[in-house]
């Protein structure tokens, strides 16, 4: 009560020169600045109810998401004593949005039901009933009903062109492709993601919005596997994030899908530090996309054969909402459990209906049921994935399914077909490039040119993709690509180990190994963290004493 009788006594002048600051740093998106003067010109009781909503805004962008609460509550209060229908349904609405993305489903619940209730007793049309269709239509997609949502989505977009609103074009947008992703509809899903992104990047749409159709997009196209529009709309993404260095949602995020693009490129140090980064930011304070953070950092522990600390960050991410799947199942492949791997694999594709969610499932089941010597299992998954090619046109995916199909035609034992079908995908990925998945698309080739006595191209494969195994760490890989050389490796160092000992005996810097090598100096000292620990030495002297005792250096 006190700010409002202080509003009373405030003449126009006094509050625009107040609440100026505040307005001038909103507008440069310099969010730290601005929640400072939005203090400022509260304290001074200047701010109005639609100034108390940017203010909301800015706590929210700063990561201060009970502030932000605590303001809209405000502002929705001065819409009430207005009788202002729109300002309270509009303030209602963004309540439910922030305790929705804050998983808080109860209050979100409440404020959506106050909101609806608000609008049906306003008689004009208005922006603010088409607001209220988002979460109906987010519910109905999260609930696999992908037709149902298309409609209220397309609605969505008509009533945001009716009133020139860009945040409900630009939201509509991007549900509207997101079901189309998930009908098989990819070139119209693909067009209508980026016609919502131009009115993100003309700036068109509201902070909050932008970045969750920034984030939504680039989901979509990954999910999707079309890796070139994932990578153009991160890298736009990385770009407004730090134009905007005080926001915090939406960093952590773009982290993530920078690291899972660096992995796939085989920069695999930069992937491990920069999804550490993402797991930090996204943790203080919590957020939703944490669960996903996880599991990349689960991933690159099982690529490089950190079994323990993969199963403990796949539990993690589980416990975080994110489904650990397939990797889990990988997982438990990697260390023998294959009835484990299988079982796992075979529940998700149980429980999983959509095409973009079934992709990566499929191409690990193809891989569990190899092992397991299931020839017909592998089969279908591969013919699977064959016909989602039709429907999505992506070099990733196209690859994805060309490397399974050969895997399935080797279980088979048709190893002529398989190479057929391997080369071409041994292409797609030199092409991206894609240097891990190349490594392993020509470990399976040799297999299948071993089974038809060419003994030459199996020796040539082999020895390729061992080079960019032990450059990337990728141990359990190497295992499986030599086992007998693995085993006999004294303290079970890797080949690549064995030679960044070597090196380290003779006295070389890790600046001089990595040059020797051609790998970083960041792999280098993995490296050598992983040779002090399977030694069980703490300096370089330890190190090189142990390999003149083993005749290594």
């Amino acid at each position: 009560m006190a700010i409002i009788r202080a509003v009373a006594k405030m003449t126009d002048e006094d509050r625009s020169a107040e609440v100026a600051p505040a307005l001038d740093a909103y507008k440069r998106r310099a969010w730290g600045e601005a929640f400072r003067a939005f203090e400022d010109a509260d304290a001074a009781g200047a701010l109005e109810p639609g100034h108390l909503e940017q203010f909301a805004t800015v706590a929210k962008l700063v990561g201060d998401e009970d502030r932000s609460a605590s303001i809209w509550e405000r502002a929705h209060q001065h819409y009430q004593q207005d009788d202002d229908l729109r300002g309270q349904a509009r303030t209602a609405f963004w309540l439910a949005f922030g305790y929705m993305d804050r998983g808080e489903m109860a209050q979100a619940g409440g404020w959506l039901a106050r909101a609806h209730r608000i609008v049906e007793t306003i008689d004009d049309d208005c922006p603010e009933r088409g607001y209220l269709l988002l979460p109906q239509a987010l519910q109905l997609l999260g609930a696999g009903q992908p037709a149902e949502a298309l409609a209220t989505f397309e609605q969505l977009v008509k009533v945001g062109q009716r009133f020139n609103n860009g945040d409900l074009i630009a939201a509509g947008c991007l549900g509207t492709g997101q079901s189309l992703l998930r009908l098989g509809e990819a070139e119209r899903g693909t067009a209508s993601l980026d016609e919502g992104m131009v009115g993100v990047v003309a700036g068109e749409v509201s902070p909050v919005l932008a970045g969750m159709v920034y984030c939504g997009t680039i989901e979509a196209c990954q999910e999707s596997f079309d890796l070139a529009r994932a990578q153009e709309w991160t890298e736009a993404l990385n770009r407004w994030c730090e134009s905007q260095p005080d926001m915090v949602p939406f960093r952590g995020r773009c982290l993530i899908y920078r690291a899972e693009l660096m992995q796939l490129r085989g920069d695999w140090d930069s992937a491990t530090a920069e999804i550490e980064r993402a797991r930090v930011r996204l943790a203080d304070p919590p957020q939703p996309a944490i669960g996903a953070a996880f599991y990349r950092q689960a991933e690159l522990h099982r690529v490089l054969g950190a079994h323990a600390e993969a199963d403990r960050t796949f539990r993690s991410a589980a416990e975080r909402g994110h489904n650990p799947q397939p990797g889990l199942a990988l997982l438990r492949l990697a260390e023998g459990r294959v009835d484990d791997a299988s079982a796992t694999i075979g529940q998700a594709l149980a429980e999983i209906r959509t095409v973009t969610e079934r992709i990566p499932l499929l191409a690990a089941a193809v891989e569990i049921a190899d092992v397991a010597g299931d020839a017909t299992r592998a089969s279908a998954a591969a013919a699977e994935l064959t016909s989602i090619t039709e429907a999505i046109d992506t070099s990733l995916l196209e690859g994805t399914a060309l490397q399974a199909s050969g895997l399935a035609s080797i279980s088979r034992g048709e190893h002529r077909e398989a190479i057929s079908a391997l080369e071409t995908a041994l292409a797609i990925w030199l092409a991206m490039p894609a240097p891990y998945e190349a490594a392993r698309t020509r470990a399976l080739i040799a297999r299948a040119a071993e089974a038809l006595d060419d003994r030459d191209r199996a020796t040539a494969e082999r020895a390729t993709a061992r080079g960019v195994f032990e450059t990337l760490g990728a141990i359990d890989d190497l295992r499986a690509l030599s086992p007998a050389e693995t085993a006999e490796a004294p303290a079970g160092l890797t080949p690549r180990e064995l030679r960044v000992l070597s090196l380290v005996a003779t006295g070389m810097t890790n600046r001089a190994i990595a040059q020797q090598l051609t790998i970083s100096e960041k792999t280098v000292a993995r490296h050598m963290s992983n040779i002090f620990g399977k030694l069980g030495v703490s300096s370089r002297a330890a190190a090189t004493a142990y390999a003149y005792q083993h005749d290594l250096a």
